[in-house]
């Protein structure tokens, strides 16, 4: 009992929500005794209100890089107490300079997570400052000070709380890491399962949109380990995370790969259990990265019974048996038939193995990778030119910010205008909750509104029955701590329990003010109001259909995948080397391809008028899957047997580089033709030259000489690109009435 109650303290200790909630829980348990010591009762919510302005900016990051955001966050903060100070008593100006503000704040987006979530804190804290404003300038000056001195409180328990305990935010995101791949693993097993009539496209598809999560997963522990790399040598504790990183990334690399049409292994080997044996080494790998997972957020050794290296051992025992079958074959019609599956058996194998010995390691320290390039790629502006640079580059009426960050001005503009025509005291509500719940996307907003609706009417209710239950003011004060800390631990995995938590901490601070009376009613009709506003702009205010986007980020697919070719390749000249660049060009087909999943997940959500070909678009992002599933078995087995490139590999790689630019080139002149979708996608001959000598099931005609690893691979990537190529034909060709 002992054990396992120590194990759950590490998971939750080690838990991103959890660490969030308690220091929520701290700052505001020190505004509230403070406040009760001091007898300033009455000047409690804008501190409170600075307090969630301030958590509201926090982003995953060193002490260091905390401080810097802090004092930015606070600058911007500073600027829009200015601004409602010299605006409030003149509610139009007011509502101009909001829009302005929502128009320029939500355009830092493009630079990264951390100028988005002082956008967003900005945003809401002007809101926050007009609303205990009162409508007049004595208002505003007693209660800006307040609030920036919250927001600065919070900052210095946040800068604190990152130098005392920097590790929990890496192990936490490393820990979600190995679980997400251990769901992959799975996944990935399914599809080597032997058995007739079996949905391969289907269950294809689930591993294309699962990788979208795993390459997210990636994403969020490099920027975790990226924000803690100082110039000089990193701690201990931080070069084995990056170990532990490498080798997710390696196992991704592996797992993603595929040596051949997987139909083509079940028919060769349906009378054998080999593949059963595949799949089985592959389900006890996706176990031990599950262990591994529970392993890093407990800070313990994970449990080995021995399982996988007994499965590998009977894999290589069945792999072995089916070449004694091969060479019984030879000289006979069956030996030539059976040489192309065996051949991707033994790749199978091997990356199995290599697989397993990658995790055996995953839990040591770096030194053990001797000499592996640690350095990562920092995708933060790097002056002010850059970032002025970024920002420029999306005003242009495609780009998703520009929309978003007008369709949130006009909001805002239709939710003042609203609150103005009522006479609304509570009217910042619906600004709130217009702030709150829009999304760039489409899909995004209408679930945040719906979660957004649901939690306000629970928190609603839930901090009536606080109020009437437990009318004692310190048990109140209580509560509102609770909440408090509940609504930030919960708000980025679990929206509705956090909107229920920050509505029962507003309603329990108004009445501990003595200004409960009409909260409830107009929180509900403020919430309705602002959740119908923002609804209606993402439908009418340049909305950001997904099919509009799919040749601009289809051709990003393919211009990746063809930059990550070129890496391989350069590592079959130059030998194995896991450096940044090649590290980058890897990782840059994954984020598209991950990108390309996820717009396909949000258009399901869109209506269904405005989706385009759907089937084309699925389609396509399977094919592009299994293509850069092709191309990572060639990344796999970079160095190892087999890997050698003659001049006609060299000649065949060199075709599908060029035929994969020119789609792509073709693809992006469709997105920048301004609604004219003319054109076909390139014929590319060099490839339809290069696999002449192939047959049309893309394998070598009985009299040519067995090839390599290489070639077999090259040869599966040049199969699925006509296939690529003629979805690509019908996305930037869709049939009539497709929406523009």
């Amino acid at each position: 009992m002992d054990e396992s109650w120590k194990s759950s303290w590490q998971r939750a200790r080690n838990h991103e929500g959890v660490t969030r909630g308690a220091r929520a829980f701290c700052a505001l348990a020190a505004v509230l005794a403070w406040g009760w010591w001091a007898g300033w009762q009455a000047e409690l919510m804008p501190v409170l209100l600075g307090v969630i302005a301030s958590a509201l900016t926090e982003t995953d990051d060193s002490w260091r890089g905390r401080l810097r955001a802090q004092l930015l966050a606070l600058g911007c903060f500073g600027l829009m107490a200015l601004a409602v100070w010299a605006t409030v008593a003149w509610p139009w100006a007011l509502m101009g300079v909001l829009a302005l503000s929502a128009l320029a704040f939500t355009l830092l987006g493009a630079l990264g997570e951390r100028y988005r979530a002082i956008a967003f804190g900005s945003l809401v804290l002007f809101i926050y400052a007009a609303l205990a404003a009162h409508t007049s300038r004595a208002g505003a000056a007693q209660a800006t000070p307040l609030m920036l001195a919250g927001a600065a409180w919070y900052g210095l328990v946040s800068v604190a709380w990152a130098w005392a305990m920097p590790r929990a935010p890496v192990r936490f995101r490393l820990a979600r890491l190995y679980a997400v791949l251990g769901e992959y693993l799975r996944l990935k097993a399914l599809l080597l399962e032997p058995v007739r009539d079996v949905d391969l496209e289907r269950r294809r598809m689930a591993l294309a949109l699962h990788n979208g999560r795993v390459v997210d997963a990636l994403n969020a522990a490099k920027e975790s380990l990226m924000s803690r790399m100082g110039r000089g040598q990193p701690p201990a504790w931080l070069q084995t995370a990056m170990h532990q990183y490498l080798a997710a990334q390696d196992v991704h690399e592996r797992v993603s790969s595929s040596h051949e049409h997987y139909d083509l292994l079940a028919t060769a080997f349906f009378h054998s259990d080999v593949l059963y044996r595949c799949q089985r080494v592959l389900t006890l790998l996706g176990e031990q990265s599950l262990k591994l997972s529970l392993a890093i957020q407990q800070q313990s050794l994970p449990q080995h019974g021995g399982m996988t290296s007994r499965a590998i051992e009977d894999l290589q025992a069945a792999i072995a048996h089916q070449d004694g079958i091969a060479a019984d074959l030879v000289g006979t019609q069956g030996a030539a038939s059976m040489a192309r599956p065996l051949r991707s058996l033994h790749a199978l194998g091997h990356n199995l193995a290599a697989m397993a010995a990658v995790f055996a390691t995953a839990l040591g320290g770096a030194a053990a990778e001797g000499g592996v390039d640690h350095v990562l790629f920092d995708r933060e502006p790097r002056s002010l030119g850059d970032a002025w640079g970024r920002v420029r580059a999306q005003l242009h009426a495609q780009s998703p910010w520009l929309r978003h960050s007008v369709r949130l001005a006009l909001s805002l503009l239709a939710g003042f205008a609203l609150m103005q025509a009522t006479s609304d005291p509570h009217g910042y509500w619906i600004l709130l909750t217009i702030v709150f719940v829009s999304q760039p996307q489409y899909a995004a907003t209408q679930t945040r509104l719906l979660q957004r609706a649901k939690g306000t009417a629970i928190g609603l209710a839930m901090g009536w029955a606080a109020i009437q239950l437990f009318p004692g003011a310190l048990v109140q004060a209580a509560l509102l701590v609770f909440a408090g800390a509940v609504f930030f631990g919960a708000r980025h995995t679990r929206y509705v329990l956090a909107t229920a938590a920050v509505t029962t901490l507003l309603l329990l601070g108004f009445h501990q003010m003595g200004m409960a009376q009409g909260v409830i009613l107009a929180r509900l009709l403020d919430t309705a109001a602002g959740c119908l506003i923002a609804a209606a702009a993402s439908w009418l205010v340049l909305p950001h259909w997904q099919s509009r986007q799919w040749p601009r980020l289809a051709a990003q697919v393919l211009q990746t995948q063809a930059l990550y070719l070129r890496a391989i390749l350069a590592q079959y000249h130059g030998g194995k080397r896991d450096h940044l660049e090649y590290r980058l060009a890897r990782r840059n087909a994954h984020n598209a391809d991950a990108a390309l999943s996820n717009s396909y997940s949000a258009m399901l959500k869109e209506p269904r008028s405005v989706r385009g070909n759907v089937e084309v678009v699925a389609n396509f992002l399977r094919l592009s899957h299994t293509q850069l599933n092709y191309l990572s078995a060639l990344g796999a087995q970079r160095g190892g047997a087999g890997a050698d490139m003659d001049a006609a590999d060299e000649e065949m790689a060199s075709a599908l580089l060029l035929s994969l630019q020119q789609l792509a080139e073709k693809l992006e002149q469709a997105q920048q033709a301004s609604g004219a979708r003319t054109g076909k996608a390139p014929a590319a001959p060099a490839v339809a030259q290069v696999l002449q000598e192939f047959g049309p099931t893309g394998s070598a005609p009985p009299h040519a000489p067995a090839r390599s690893l290489m070639a077999a691979q090259l040869a599966l990537v040049g199969k699925v690109f006509p296939q690529l190529q003629e979805q690509a034909r019908q996305l930037v060709e869709p049939p009539h009435g497709r929406a523009v």
